[in-house]
């Protein structure tokens, strides 16, 4: 085996790389204001799951004195590391922030007034409202040295106040309230917007009444998320989850957030969660930029974002008729966000008041608060239907959600599963029983994204419609597997983790190696959003080295090493951040000639392949296949939201080159759908035009 420094990036330093490249949508300053923000507020929420999730698994793995990870680092120094990136990356959000974005804002008539600048007439206003509406609910607690400390919660806005006598109070910023407080505007104001944690620590002196201020700050604490279910409490399932949300908000404290200067409340607060320095994150300027996220979204303010590309209903579909007809005689192939997620909604819907739809199964990882999909399901069991649905109650920061909605359909009288024990279940995919005159015809739909109508809005992903025999037996064979206690049967076209998904892939990989020749030379293209698993990597090595060429886009974590000459100098990795998440999972293989291509719910991560119910499926109708190959060598030729790694760890934006035109992945897949539907729009409509005597008089 040939010997390189590394074989393998850390996992979570390239997590944090990926952060840093959706920062750097943030910083361009030829992006509207709005939509700058939004990059903002997503780099802030990404880094609150990445501590609870990741940093808080290292930091058990350094409690455990577990030893070096795959890149040849210590948990230790794994900590070190991801502090050094994480702070430097949170000081230029916040240098963007407040010397661009927020200044951009107030231009643009949404200006952030701070307590110093209040207008007399503004000032008035919010002490009123203070007294009436925040006032009554604060709750003042005590921090004293030695004791217990007061419940803190998790990723919950609190001020710290250190009182003259050397006392240290804290009050949590009510949840109940919204943040953003929209104030009455001044002459050539338009929409000024204050905030509540400013109104909380300007008159929070009335809450301790013969006491002097003598230093403040705000802070938040970020606290260990990274532990599961008792699997064992079959019975009681649910009450075991809902333990576990309880227990997410006074877990150990992994984050320390604090804005203000107050070397001594910092001192204090770190000394009392048992934090260390690289521990705390000094964000200067509002804290938890999560909750400005509805600013960038708001009505009225159109003109500083980039402009709408409406969802479109797909061309070849009818839109006025049930679907049943075509997708008997045709697969049909969605590609969100750019197609609309209607067809899905309506697929569910049509099945809930058919009479002639005998049973609908599906799996539900992550929905929407106000999901149609749900409500379908309930009408669809009130209706008579048989309904099966799999709710995942394992899905981490859904699972409250999760939990409610499996309690509502079993109260329509949906049979509803609670997962699998061990095991996440992370597979889309839905199956619709029809009775018809030819007797009993199964409809699948099977995607690489959430049946989330929200989502579908804002991610990349691709949704299949197939009637294809094989494919409707696997599914059946599928949903008997996980809902019952069917044994693991083996399938035709269905690839399932964790049963065989992985030796799958690894052999296909493979087979590219063996395959390739000066006639045909090996070929592998894929998407995903992450590449973690180290049995997939050496497999990709192996091929690389017997001159595969290997085109590899990740959105996130990737640890393999590419351009490492005698290793994996055939294999080019891209990543794309741009407006939508990439989210779809895409493979193709060129197999001597006989080119295969799948789309999966699969990243390429050992959790996956591992300990996860994934599905990964061939697309079998050859327009759609074509189509599909086109999407997914479309995004290696992306020269303006585009990405390349380096073999030293570094991600280059790509630039265009001398004469070459700028090529933006999304923006084309768009256009190239919008032209398509134009097209159909246009077309003259083949019908006989029958006439007919008018009757007589």
């Amino acid at each position: 085996m040939l010997t390189v420094p590394f074989r393998y990036f850390n996992r979570d330093l390239s997590w944090v790389d990926f952060n840093s490249r959706v920062l750097g949508e943030a910083l361009r300053q030829d992006l509207p204001v709005l939509d700058r923000l939004k990059f903002l507020t997503i780099v802030a929420s990404n880094f609150d799951e990445f501590f609870m999730v990741r940093v808080a698994a290292i930091k058990r793995a350094q409690r455990m004195n577990l030893g070096r990870d795959p890149s040849g680092l210590l948990p230790e120094e794994q900590l070190q590391l991801i502090s050094e990136k994480v702070k430097e990356i949170t000081r230029k959000t916040y240098e963007c922030l407040t010397a661009e974005v927020l200044p951009d804002l107030a231009r643009a008539g949404l200006e952030l007034i701070r307590p110093d600048s209040y207008s007399e007439a503004q000032y008035e206003y919010l002490e009123n409202l203070f007294q009436k509406e925040v006032y009554p609910i604060l709750t003042p607690l005590k921090l004293e040295e030695g004791k217990e400390p007061p419940t803190m919660g998790n990723l919950k806005l609190h001020g710290a106040f250190l009182l003259e006598s050397g006392q240290v109070a804290i009050v949590q910023v009510p949840t109940a309230l919204d943040r953003i407080i929209w104030l009455p505007p001044e002459p050539g104001q338009k929409k000024p917007w204050a905030l509540l944690d400013d109104v909380v620590m300007l008159w929070a002196h009335r809450l301790f009444n013969g006491y002097t201020i003598k230093e403040a700050m705000l802070f938040k604490v970020t606290r260990d998320a990274d532990f599961s279910v008792d699997e064992e409490r079959d019975e009681d399932f649910v009450e075991a989850m809902a333990e576990v949300l309880q227990n997410r908000e006074h877990s150990w404290p992994v984050r320390l957030s604090y804005s203000g200067n107050s070397p001594v409340l910092k001192e204090r607060l770190a000394k009392l969660l048992e934090l260390e320095e690289m521990d705390l994150y000094e964000m200067p300027g509002p804290i938890d930029l999560r909750s400005l996220s509805e600013l960038a979204f708001i009505k009225g303010f159109e003109q500083f974002r980039e402009p709408l590309w409406p969802a479109l209903w797909p061309a070849e579909l009818p839109e006025d008729e049930p679907m049943w007809e075509y997708l008997h005689q045709s697969d049909l192939l969605l590609q969100l966000p750019y197609h609309s997620f209607d067809p899905v909604v309506r697929f569910i819907q049509d099945a809930a008041i058919d009479p002639q739809v005998l049973a609908i199964k599906i799996t539900l990882y992550r929905t929407s608060g106000d999901s149609p999909i749900v409500k379908a399901l309930e009408q669809a069991a009130r209706n008579g239907k048989q309904v099966t649905v799999l709710v995942e109650l394992k899905a981490r920061f859904d699972e409250e959600r999760n939990i409610t909605w499996a309690s509502r359909l079993e109260r329509a009288g949906v049979i509803v599963v609670y997962g699998i024990a061990q095991l996440k279940v992370h597979a889309k995919i839905c199956l619709v029983v029809r009775k018809e005159e030819n007797g009993i015809c199964r409809y699948v739909h099977i995607s690489t994204g959430n049946y989330n109508d929200k989502t579908a809005r804002l991610y990349s992903d691709l949704s299949l419609f197939t009637t294809n025999q094989q494919i409707a037996q696997d599914a059946t064979l599928f949903f008997n597997m996980i809902t019952g206690y069917s044994i693991i049967q083996s399938t035709q076209q269905l690839v399932i983790a964790p049963v065989n998904l992985k030796r799958r892939l690894i052999e296909l990989i493979d087979r590219e190696a063996k395959r390739s020749s000066q006639d045909y030379p090996g070929r592998i293209v894929a998407k995903f959003n992450s590449l973690a698993d180290v049995d997939i990597i050496n497999a990709l090595y192996r091929a690389s080295q017997a001159g595969v060429s290997i085109e590899l886009n990740v959105r996130g974590i990737c640890m393999l090493v590419p351009g490492v000459p005698g290793l994996s100098e055939h294999i080019r990795v891209v990543s794309i951040v741009d407006r939508y998440l990439e989210h779809s999972r895409i493979l193709y293989f060129a197999n001597g000639g006989a080119e295969e291509l799948y789309i999966s719910s699969a990243d390429w991560m050992s959790r996956n392949l591992d300990r996860r119910i994934e599905l990964m499926v061939p697309i079998l109708d050859a327009s759609i296949a074509d189509t599909v190959k086109k999407l997914l060598f479309s995004y290696f030729k992306d020269n303006t939201h585009s990405h390349i790694l380096n073999s030293d760890g570094s991600w280059v934006r790509r630039e265009q080159g001398e004469g070459e035109s700028a090529f933006r992945v999304q923006e084309a897949l768009y256009t190239a759908i919008k032209e398509a539907n134009e097209i159909s729009r246009s077309a003259p409509r083949q019908e006989f035009v029958v006439r007919r005597r008018p009757p007589a008089e």
